[in-house]
């Protein structure tokens, strides 16, 4: 074995040697090194400490520490510092100092320098998967980011559910796309608190994809025109009813009003019968004026709680329809806006692509796959109801034929099927998976145009996670 020349350096850290050398030619490191940091300079700049910082991360580090107190330290590999173009590293307190001093503009100065180098490889990835695919195809995932339970210094995090438990942390809004030359090419991580649950990403994981790609399908504007113009006769149907309703709180209250009068009427007829008949020592008789007067004040004595209940009653109608017509109102202002900011994205986008998006249960509200839909999105999903399961199961019979997708996977599925309250028919399907002597349901969920109720095995393979190969 011979021996190493003088001018010979060894590293434990290999990878990160091309990795700084490509993060040079790039030109990641020459902007890096351009973000101005208000720090002093002693043995190593600021920037230097946050070229470190990076390095740290691509080397899998699981705490800052570890630069330094590691198996095998970062900060004493001088063939990695020369590779990212540092004369040496920092030990990782210093770099730890770094990072608190940065200011928001310094992150969002780095954030763009990382988006500026990488958006070259993503425009690149998006014209090879639309030539050989014909479309993009992305998925969106909420993956939590646990810190230890009992730390007081992250700021805003929450308890929420990652994994099978609760723990504190946060919650990584993912997105990505299917990558010709990668596999899989991430496109956004926005953070989020631990608290945040995956219904409400939808759109914002849309957005964040169509920001970095470029492009984007073209909006089904004649869809959501559609549901809108059937939101507005739901909103004048419920309109009509409201007056209905007040109309027969208004006559409760005038037979309420009535019956008090009476009541009033036939307590002051009693009184002056009771004084006229002591006056004139007259006994009261079964069949008597004095009689009957207290026969009627009791009748109305007793209908007067039924007017009473009878009143509240048609006022609690009343303001349930009211809240059922302001519920309307407001589901069609939104729908109005959002049918005036589609037509302005087909208006501005010559281009249209075609896009298929992949998300789990946690996603699949109705107006989440509305939304998406009315985006123009091809969809792949699962409901986030377990109760379109439990509708399916129902619809399957001795007769029903399963058809084997896996190893212990079975499908069956239906085509153009109204589910819930989604306000577009759905391909959907039932899974069947037999695992020992249990066997156990998952309900999937699809729009668009692929034949997927013909090929339920390539609908089975399309929901599995991509690989990053």
């Amino acid at each position: 074995m011979s021996q190493a020349t003088p001018d010979q350096t060894f590293t434990t850290h290999a990878l990160l040697v091309p990795w700084g050398q490509f993060a040079q030619a790039i030109g990641l490191v020459e902007k890096l090194e351009a973000i101005p940091i208000r720090q002093k300079t002693r043995d190593h700049r600021p920037q230097t400490k946050l070229i470190e910082f990076l390095v740290a991360i691509l080397a899998g580090l699981p705490h800052l520490k570890d630069i330094s107190h590691g198996a095998h330290p970062l900060d004493q590999d001088e063939a990695v510092a020369r590779a990212w173009a540092q004369p040496a590293w920092a030990d990782y307190s210093g770099v730890s100092r770094t990072l608190q001093a940065l200011t928001p503009e310094n992150v969002s100065r780095i954030v763009a320098a990382l988006n500026e180098v990488s958006q070259p490889f993503i425009d690149r990835e998006v014209v090879l998967a639309l030539r050989d695919q014909s479309r993009l195809v992305y998925d969106g995932d909420l993956t939590g980011r646990p810190v230890s339970s009992s730390s007081t210094t992250y700021p805003h995090v929450a308890f929420g559910h990652m994994g099978d438990t609760v723990q504190l942390g946060y919650q990584a809004a993912m997105v990505s796309m299917h990558s010709p030359t990668y596999g899989r090419l991430w496109l956004s991580v926005a953070q989020h608190p631990g608290s945040t649950v995956s219904c409400t990403q939808a759109e914002g994981l849309i957005l964040a994809a169509e920001a970095r790609t470029g492009v984007r399908p073209l909006r089904r504007t004649h869809l959501l025109g559609e549901r809108l113009a059937h939101q507005e006769a739901k909103l004048q149907a419920a309109q009509e009813e409201l007056q209905r309703r007040e109309a027969a709180w208004q006559a409760a209250q005038a037979r309420l009003q009535e019956t008090q009068q009476q009541l009033q009427s036939w307590q002051a007829e009693v009184i002056r019968l009771e004084g006229e008949y002591q006056a004139q020592r007259r006994p009261e008789r079964p069949h008597s004026r004095l009689a009957q007067a207290r026969r009627r004040l009791g009748v109305q004595a007793r209908r007067l709680p039924r007017r009473q209940e009878a009143v509240a009653q048609a006022q609690r109608r009343v303001e349930k329809q009211r809240q059922r017509v302001e519920a309307l109102q407001a589901e069609q202002a939104v729908l109005q806006q959002r049918l005036s900011r589609l037509e302005a994205d087909n208006a501005a986008n010559p281009s249209p692509i075609q896009a298929l998006f992949r998300l789990d249960a946690g996603f699949g509200t109705s107006e989440n796959v509305a939304l998406l839909i009315e985006m123009g999105y091809e969809l792949y999903t699962k409901p986030f109801s377990h109760r379109v399961g439990a509708a399916l199961r129902g619809r399957v019979t001795a007769e029903t034929t399963w058809e084997r997708v896996g190893a212990n996977a079975e499908m069956v599925a239906w085509e153009h099927t109204p589910v819930g309250r989604i306000p577009y028919p759905l391909d959907v399907a039932l899974e069947r998976f037999h695992t020992g002597s249990e066997v156990r349901h998952s309900a999937l969920l699809h729009y668009g145009d692929d034949p997927v109720t013909q090929d339920l095995g390539a609908w089975f393979q399309c929901l599995q996670r991509p690989t990053d190969d």
